[in-house]
């Protein structure tokens, strides 16, 4: 199928590998010639191209020399036109041209685009291209007897196109099969981790439901810390006062000397000394200060009455 379009052509040829390209501002539409290609003209017993794709790499698996290779699939009347070429080979022949892939609207096979050539046609100084069998073929213009000039301008383009692949011949097919059974490997390690996460997790959940409701904890873990918290501190304090009368328990007094009181309150301990007027105070305040105890002190007759700030 043709369809009519304004485009500026190249025939691109590995003769001409010598010749760059004037620069434009047009975009190109680039038209392989069967130097760059292999192809095959076969019937296959499928009705679609989509079918046929599959096959294309074993059809031509005892045809062409090592490389790495990408393939391209038309139908032509009853029979199916058949393509292997090598994406390198054409992008490093673009760029010996001055030709970034930018610059190149489309790309196409000379069979696609010339298989209704009447005559030869010349490419560049030595060789030629003309129509063989329904194949388009390139041969040495000597050994024909009458060849023209190529002529590209205006020409109708097919539909026929294919797409580069910049980076598919860095890893060939089996090293892609390889990678991609090792990304399933990988892919099925996370899977089952992550359903092995997801167990503990249930369980771990079902665990906290059942702890909640043993010790009648509240439903959120913010309600619960805010009540450790709260009882951290109530804890904290009833220790620090244990230890402060603890210490005060073991003051050593003289022999008159007695505790008549102690007492909490406001975060204060109170404690009554009774037989210690003023100015007998001397020993006990040293002992409470050695004892990293800050207190304040006042008297009542003989008794001196200290405050310890908890």
């Amino acid at each position: 199928m043709k369809f009519k379009r304004s485009s500026n052509v190249l025939f691109l040829d590995p003769q001409d590998r010598d010749k760059g390209v004037a620069k434009s501002t047009d975009k190109l539409d680039i038209v392989l010639s069967p130097s760059l290609y292999w192809v095959k003209k076969i019937k296959l017993p499928l009705n679609s191209v989509r079918a046929a794709k599959k096959l294309l790499p074993s059809i031509f698996e005892d045809t062409l020399p090592e490389g790495t290779y990408s393939y391209s699939i038309y139908k032509f009347e009853d029979e199916f036109m058949i393509f292997a070429y090598e994406d390198k080979k054409i992008i490093d022949l673009l760029i010996s041209r001055g030709i970034p892939l930018s610059d190149v609207n489309s790309v196409r096979f000379a069979q696609s685009e010339f298989a209704e050539l009447e005559s030869a046609a010349r490419i560049n100084e030595t060789q030629s291209i003309y129509v063989k069998d329904s194949l388009v073929v390139v041969v040495p213009s000597s050994w024909l007897s009458e060849s023209n000039p190529l002529v590209t301008q205006s020409m109708t383009l097919s539909k026929n196109t294919i797409n580069l692949q910049q980076f598919g011949h860095i890893v060939d097919n089996s090293s892609l099969y390889k990678i991609g059974a090792i990304l399933g490997v990988l892919v099925l390690i996370l899977l089952v981790e992550i359903f092995i996460a997801s167990s503990k997790r249930d369980a771990i959940l079902d665990s906290k439901d059942a702890l909640f409701s043993k010790y009648r904890l509240q439903s959120t873990m913010i309600q619960n810390r805010s009540t450790l918290n709260k009882y951290s501190k109530i804890y904290k304090k009833q220790t620090k006062l244990r230890e402060t009368i603890a210490l005060v328990l073991s003051l050593k007094l003289k022999d008159k000397q007695k505790i008549s009181l102690i007492e909490y309150k406001n975060s204060l301990l109170i404690v009554g000394f009774s037989n210690t007027p003023e100015g007998s105070e001397r020993r006990l305040l040293s002992e409470l200060r050695i004892k990293q105890l800050k207190e304040t002190h006042s008297f009542k007759g003989d008794t001196m009455r200290v405050e310890v700030k908890l």
